[in-house]
């Protein structure tokens, strides 16, 4: 039970929300939210997301952590989708300047490297919770899918963090085609030139799901 959703049954929600379209499960989470945000990193697929949650509400704030390390494929991604959909966007970055910890550690550690998880932590998780701490939210979409790695395979469309704060994953069960047809339906972009290096591999967690 949450403190920010003392009425919501978790569990029984799951299942009510079960066969459910995306655009169903957008409109049954906004329901539940007075401060909604949308987390994005503008890695390939996030504009299915971001289309799909900003078309019900428009004004959304979208939280994007950016670390300073993506690929300038991305920036360009994410600059198109920012000005072509509208998106209210939030931006957080580290702490230090990525020239500054390049120089400390010699450059991004690998994930084998006892400063990876530093590394992570200085690029990611800090400015995450600095963001949920100022912004508050009660609920928060993202674009987590069962298909990416194991652990989120022992997840649901719906879930709490750490705060009690409402996880909304509309696009929990869908695959890679499945959005190819909805990009291609909306006429929206992708890009798949991303690199996060807090994960290296498409198949690890970086943590943002499982410490938050």
């Amino acid at each position: 039970m949450s403190q920010l959703h003392p009425n919501l049954d978790i569990d029984q929600a799951n299942q009510d929300l079960q066969g459910k379209s995306p655009e169903e499960i957008v409109a049954w989470a906004l329901t539940q939210a007075k401060n909604p945000i949308i987390t994005t990193n503008f890695r390939p697929y996030e504009s299915a997301i971001l289309h799909l949650v900003a078309k019900q509400r428009p004004d959304i704030t979208v939280l994007w952590v950016d670390s300073g390390y993506n690929t300038d494929a991305t920036y360009q991604f994410a600059n198109k989708l920012i000005r072509d959909l509208d998106l209210n966007v939030v931006t957080y970055i580290p702490k230090q300047t990525a020239a500054h910890r390049d120089s400390t550690m010699n450059g991004i550690p690998g994930i084998d490297n006892p400063q990876h998880g530093e590394f992570t932590e200085q690029v990611k998780l800090e400015p995450f919770r600095r963001a949920l701490d100022e912004l508050k939210p009660d609920v928060w979409f993202n674009a987590i899918r069962k298909d990416q790695t194991e652990f989120r395979q022992g997840l649901d469309v719906l879930s709490l963090s750490k705060d009690g704060v409402l996880k909304v994953a509309p696009l929990f069960e869908k695959t890679d085609a499945d959005l190819d047809v909805y990009l291609d339906e909306h006429n929206l972009p992708n890009e798949h030139d991303y690199f996060d290096p807090t994960k290296v591999e498409e198949s690890r967690e970086c943590g943002l799901h499982t410490q938050l």
